[in-house]
């Protein structure tokens, strides 16, 4: 019972009660209304007596016998009983009554005209309860009509923050069953099962004789489908095709969009679907007919099977309803399923690309290879990753299977056996260690002479087109200048020499017992290096990237403080690659360790007031999933000790056979060096002992030996953050009310990296006149728990004439920067007439 309600009982019963002479009062609560109230209320002037249907005689003799003198209210939750059965209607003859109506109280508490007393009435056994009454008072209705008054009590019902009948069906289809649904038992339980199906004829215009919520789901389900497929729809499903396809559409797409209730549509899908043999239908269809449906996810499944098969085929001319297979898969990946799909569909835009490139064709020398590897050929090598990448991540691969078999026959067979010989005839030219930096210039190039604060992260291994991928996504940050170079590897391409070729130094050699010097230092670990370092730059240090990354502030400020250069160590790649059990894990590592060294940039530079930063690596990799072959393996054999690897061998003498080329150590360190490293020119390897043979380096290829430079400059107090983003809760695209309130929710926590944010809120129509009073919110709630994130805002829109034909809008506005952040469109559907269809 709503407190306004009782507080009016309680002031008509005071009011009985006044005066000095002794008054007894009977109120006889036929239906036991107020039962529960009249526990807990207390009376100025008067006790209140409950009276029993068996205990009248004691209660007469009570009231006349044993106090005489106090006010009484007898309240008893019944009828009051026959005269020949009534014990106490002598004593009423000198008492009065007490008549308590709720219908019309709360008709005046809820500000009801008296015309839709009736409608109340006919439902009073839904307001019997406190809690269930003061939902609907919580609803906050305005301009109450038969309608709104009906859809107020469904909601109160369905527990809905608003009175909206979508949002009562969203309620009613994903929070019970289909069968013997919770909430359907509640309506009829209130006598309003009718008026929600009346309801649903009215808004969805579905109908039946025998109405029930499977059949009202495959409604709205077959009318979308029916709007977005070009196709004719099979003629089973055609009778359930309704004529207010727009209002179904509204609904749907709010449903799919909703960030609490997307995942429940995608179980509703599934059921429909499932129940109208959904993928058989469109199996027989034209895939254009497909591309704008997104009602089930057997559009998808369709629409991945057709990709397979134009890739596998090599067709990559295809077009989809004039979309190309990349186009088409970037458009679906946006779509409702995207969520589910997005990865296949990344996963088939690589298969393209690589597709693409089959007939491919090297160019003639080292400069001009390089050329041609740093504008475009290192994107077969990152479409190669990242097809694999997302191909670990589906849970079923047997249809992928004949395009993983194509695009790893295409890499192997294709790309790297013309490109690497074609390396390996161009590195052997004179000219070609001064085509483009040597790593072994690293310092003097970079660092020798700078002035500011410099964090130089070495991630090893990290080849050149994953650092393209590092230097794309921070050019996305508008508070980041970035610079792409490379540099030319030593040989061969493995971490120790590589580490030291990175340190300043006179002399970088290899001893005869395969040790590597730095200025006669041994630097094979962090002290060794940073005692090199430390002899060019008293004021540097060398880190681990695993102690770096969790220190506090003030311990990060330590590290840097008075620091000029910070070599800092990062090994995510070469880590997981160079184990057996793990390199088939190395794509997913180049994605790891992106973010990682993007996330410790961003936070050195906030907190640790440094913002110059340079990346590299020590070398690069190759990577192929097909286990390797006898014929990928040469022998390698030696008769004289030798430093062997899988891709290299240096020993005092080069290995003379088919398929191995050689350079002398001298010429790579550029000292006196008689040694002689060897190495396959393709991507075959030497036969070592021990697992792990698909991930390699070492050797010399461009994946290996071109190794990325990338300069960073961040604006200083830059962190990358985002504004805390609000979105609609409420299932809402028809407005009814001119006082209406809906619910919003602020989708993440406002932290270090999402800032608080002011937003404006109002509805226009299609001429931009503003037609509701304007809100404001500022998002800045640090709440984790979502639901604790919603907030409710209430718009009263300007008394007027709406045409139902014209288009309105819900935006909401960015107050700090003044640009729209969204807009949803609405239906104004006023309405002043009093007949909505119920005939009650």
């Amino acid at each position: 019972m709503a407190a306004l309600n009782l507080k009016q009982i309680i002031d008509r019963l005071n009011a009985e009660f006044t005066g000095e002479t002794r008054k007894l009062v009977f109120w006889y609560d036929d239906k036991a209304e107020f039962a529960e109230d009249m526990e807990t209320v207390e009376l100025q002037n008067a006790k209140i007596y409950h009276l029993q249907p068996d205990n009248q005689f004691y209660t007469k003799y009570f009231l006349e016998r044993v106090d005489k003198t106090t006010n009484y209210l007898i309240y008893a939750p019944f009828p009051k009983p026959d005269v020949r059965d009534n014990h106490l209607e002598d004593t009423m003859l000198y008492s009065r009554r007490f008549f308590a109506d709720r219908a019309s109280l709360l008709s005046v508490g809820l500000g009801i005209e008296e015309k839709y007393k009736p409608v109340i009435e006919k439902h009073i056994k839904f307001f019997a309860n406190k809690e269930r009454t003061q939902r609907f008072y919580d609803l906050e209705i305005e301009n109450f009509n038969e309608e709104n008054i009906l859809v107020g009590l469904l909601s109160a019902v369905c527990k809905a923050r608003t009175c909206s009948f979508e949002e009562v069906v969203c309620i009613v289809l994903t929070d019970g069953e289909l069968v013997d649904n919770a909430f359907l038992q509640e309506f009829e339980k209130y006598d309003l099962l009718s008026a929600f199906w009346q309801l649903c004829e009215q808004h969805f215009g579905y109908t039946d004789t025998k109405p029930s919520l499977e059949r009202l789901l495959v409604t709205l389900f077959v009318t979308y489908t029916g709007r977005y497929v070009q196709a004719e729809l099979p003629a089973a499903w055609k009778s359930f095709v309704s004529y207010k396809s727009g209002n179904i559409i509204a609904f749907l797409d709010s449903l799919m969009n909703s960030v609490l209730y997307r995942g429940k549509y995608d179980a509703l899908s599934a059921h429909v679907a499932k129940g109208l043999n959904v993928l058989s239908a469109f199996a027989g269809m034209r895939v254009d007919d497909l591309v704008e449906c997104d009602t089930f996810l057997a559009v998808d499944q369709v629409l991945v099977k057709w990709l397979i098969g134009r890739l596998v085929s090599e067709d990559i001319g295809a077009i989809v309803n004039g979309f190309t297979i990349p186009e088409l898969c970037e458009k679906r990946a946006k779509m409702h399923f995207g969520r589910k799909t997005g990865k296949t569909y990344q996963m088939l835009s690589s298969a393209y690309s690589m597709v693409k490139e089959a007939d491919y064709h090297a160019a003639d020398g080292l400069k001009p290879i390089i050329d041609r590897y740093l504008a475009a050929d290192y994107n077969m090598d990152q479409q190669y990753r990242k097809f694999y990448y997302y191909y670990d991540q589906l849970e079923s691969t047997e249809s992928f299977e004949p395009l993983r078999e194509l695009v790893e026959n295409i890499y192997t067979n294709e790309y790297l056996a013309c490109l690497l010989p074609a390396w390996n005839a161009g590195i052997q030219q004179d000219a070609a260690f001064s085509a483009i930096p040597l790593q072994r210039e690293f310092y003097n190039a970079n660092l020798r002479y700078t002035k500011e604060r410099t964090v130089v992260i070495i991630s090893d291994a990290m080849c050149y087109e994953v650092g393209q991928e590092l230097f794309a996504r921070m050019q996305d940050d508008p508070k980041c200048t970035a610079k792409l170079s490379v540099q030319l590897s030593v040989l061969p391409s493995y971490t120790r020499l590589g580490m030291a070729a990175l340190l300043p130094h006179k002399t970088l050699e290899m001893t005869d017992d395969f040790q590597v010097l730095v200025d006669g230092i041994l630097c094979d670990n962090l002290a060794g290096r940073q005692q090199v370092l430390q002899s060019y730059n008293l004021d540097s240090v060398c880190v681990r990237f695993d102690d770096i990354k969790n220190l506090k502030v003030a311990e990060l400020r330590d590290v840097l403080t008075k620091r000029q250069i910070i070599y800092v160590y990062h090994n995510q790649i070469d880590a997981r690659g160079d184990k057996a059990n793990t390199e088939d894990e190395v794509f997913n590592a180049c994605e790891e360790a992106v973010q990682e060294i993007m996330d410790l940039i961003h936070r050195i530079s906030v907190s640790g007031n440094t913002y110059h930063f340079i990346v590299t690596a020590d070398h690069g990799f190759i990577y192929k999933r097909d286990k390797l072959t006898e014929s990928d393996k040469i022998s390698g054999k030696s008769a004289e000790k030798a430093f062997v690897n899988r891709r290299f061998i240096v020993s005092k003498a080069a290995l003379e056979d088919d398929g191995i080329d050689h350079m002398s150590m001298g010429r790579i360190l550029g000292n006196e060096d008689s040694k002689v490293v060897s190495y396959p020119v393709s991507s075959n390897v030497f036969k070592v002992t021990g697992g792990g043979a698909n991930y390699v380096h070492g050797g010399s290829s461009p994946q290996e030996m071109l190794v990325p430079v990338l300069e960073f400059k961040m604006e200083r107090g830059h962190m990358e953050t985002k504004n805390a983003e609000i979105a609609l809760v409420s299932i809402v695209h028809k407005i009814t009310n001119l006082i209406t309130s809906m619910d919003f929710i602020q989708s993440d926590a406002v932290s270090d990296t999402v800032k608080a944010a002011k937003y404006r809120i109002f509805f226009l129509s299609e001429d931009n006149e503003k037609i509701s009073n304007e809100n404001s919110y500022v998002a800045d709630s640090r709440e984790e728990n979502a639901q604790k994130r919603i907030f409710r805002m209430r718009f009263t829109f300007k008394n007027k004439k709406y045409d139902k034909d014209k288009q309105y809008y819900l935006v909401v506005y960015d107050e700090e920067s003044g640009l729209e952040q969204w807009r949803q469109p609405v239906i104004m559907d006023i309405a002043f007439a009093d007949d909505f269809g119920f005939g009650f």
